[in-house]
């Protein structure tokens, strides 16, 4: 039995254990890793997952950033243990969090990642927006949170900035 909860504080040295054991050796030095650098994740959105042990399954985590003159989350990194990789755990974090997402303030959300992956979570690939280089266009997916999201919103994806910075990261 999996049980989905939200990230404590407590709870970031094994998320991050689970990151460094899931993705490259260099993966903070991604330019999405830029993004989040001195910016809180929004505590409201970013999850564990953990089995009936309390042993650690999956995790998911979100960051607020601008898009241009707009505002969104980023979503990742997503991760599930490799002994647990096949059984829906991170599916399950994704859609449990975009729900969540959905049912908060946010009306979109950004990623670098696999189309065919995120495609059947409703994810599509995103013209006129750049992510900080080096990023593929082709993995910048985004999806609609509120009808009408990405219209209209182009330009830079950008750290987040402002004096909400706190109030929004941790999901008010």
């Amino acid at each position: 039995m999996i049980t989905i909860a939200p990230e404590m504080p407590e709870d970031s040295w094994e998320v991050e254990a689970l990151y460094d054991l899931c993705f490259a050796p260099g993966r903070t030095a991604l330019s999405s890793y830029r993004l989040r650098d001195d910016v809180p994740p929004v505590r409201a959105l970013s999850q564990v997952a953990r089995d009936g042990d309390h042993i650690l399954a999956g995790a998911i985590r979100f960051w607020p950033v601008h898009v241009g003159e707009a505002d969104a989350l980023l979503l990742g990194p997503v991760a599930v243990h490799p002994t647990r990789q096949g059984e829906g755990i991170g599916a399950s974090l994704i859609r449990d969090s975009l729900w969540r997402a959905e049912h908060s303030h946010w009306d979109r959300v950004i990623l670098v990642g696999d189309a065919p992956y995120y495609r059947r979570f409703g994810f599509s690939r995103l013209e006129g927006v750049e992510m900080p280089p080096p990023t593929n266009p082709d993995r910048v997916l985004g999806l609609e949170l509120r009808p009408g999201a990405w219209a209209q919103v182009q330009g830079q994806v950008r750290r987040w900035t402002g004096a909400a910075q706190g109030e929004q990261a941790e999901g008010f």
